[in-house]
């Protein structure tokens, strides 16, 4: 019998990325460093998606101290927390508890909810190796979550956020098939070496040996297999367009993001995945262009070289607040 897919979008009215976005702004907008200009962006930002305006009305709605975004009450509302990391990850909590109870979800396992209580997991820039009874290998990247459920019945991963290189394992005649979950629908592997990334609205899968088939959660057609040097992305009702794997699919795994001719917004997003906090583009340089292998254990390096190749200039809000737009 089938598991259901996670489904966010019973989990939360807003996504996981408007939360954490809603975290960073409240972060700043409380730290005594926010400038009018920040407050005009904070606003436009609001009005750029309904589930920006969504979470930020669950975190105002959660506790009445800090409605208003009076700096003073927001942070004795969060007094506890006592430097950024900690105060965001407070906010945060906020955001899910206060959703939680008002939907009514707190007590099931929600996509958000088994992020923070995954069997395993990751922090931002951390990665970490597994091993299952079977000899199946696992790689969990950056801010990633997995619940497993192994068993004589069933070999099931399930990929609650973030990504995972697999290696299965030997297969024994007798032995269930290996299947990994996301929200979007169901991989089985066939015997092979993939990955798997979750993203907001889809999922990512790349085959690097064998096969998988990949089932989305609503669709009624037959599986589409994916074989080695195949990589596609799906959702709950299809499966995109079939592409060829690159090197930039598994750079990952090396501790590196590998760009080729990359649009510059593009690459910033990814390399805020590797940092705590905020990495912003400016739109007005958003279409230029890079290329390079870059170390990710130094993500403030690779921000303060970008000047040096590009017609831009970094500007650090905060330690945890970085804007990269046009030179002035």
């Amino acid at each position: 019998m089938r598991s259901a897919p996670l489904d966010t979008a019973t989990a939360l009215p807003f996504g996981e990325r408007a939360a954490d976005e809603a975290a960073e702004w409240l972060t700043l907008l409380m730290s005594g460093e926010a400038t009018e200009d920040d407050r005009r962006r904070w606003q436009q930002w609001r009005r750029g998606h309904p589930d920006h305006e969504r979470a930020w009305q669950h975190i105002e709605s959660f506790s009445a101290r800090l409605k208003g975004l009076h700096p003073a009450a927001a942070h004795a509302a969060l007094a506890s927390g006592r430097t950024p990391a900690p105060r965001r990850k407070a906010l945060r909590a906020l955001l899910w508890l206060g959703a939680a109870g008002a939907t009514g979800v707190l007590a099931s396992r929600t996509q958000t909810w088994q992020q923070t209580v995954a069997d395993f997991r990751t922090g931002t820039g951390e990665q970490r190796d597994l091993s299952l009874p079977d000899g199946t290998r696992l790689t969990l990247g950056t801010a990633s979550a997995i619940d497993v459920r192994f068993d004589d019945r069933q070999r099931l991963v399930r990929l609650v956020a973030g990504e995972v290189l697999i290696v299965t394992g030997h297969d024994r005649p007798d032995s269930p098939p290996f299947v990994v979950d996301t929200a979007q629908g169901r991989i089985r592997a066939l015997g092979t070496r993939f990955s798997v990334r979750q993203d907001e609205g889809r999922s990512r899968v790349a085959v690097l040996e064998s096969a998988v088939e990949i089932a989305p959660a609503d669709a009624a057609a037959a599986p589409v297999r994916l074989r080695a040097g195949e990589r596609a992305s799906f959702g709950r009702g299809e499966v995109g367009p079939i592409a060829a794997v690159d090197a930039q699919t598994t750079a990952w795994t090396l501790g590196q993001l590998i760009a080729d001719d990359m649009r510059l917004d593009d690459f910033l997003a990814e390399l805020g995945r590797y940092r705590p906090g905020i990495v912003r583009c400016d739109p007005a340089v958003a279409g230029l262009r890079l290329s390079g292998v870059f170390p990710l254990v130094d993500t403030g390096r690779i921000l303060a070289m970008l000047p040096s190749v590009l017609p831009v200039q970094v500007r650090l809000r905060t330690r945890f607040w970085a804007t990269v737009e046009a030179v002035q």
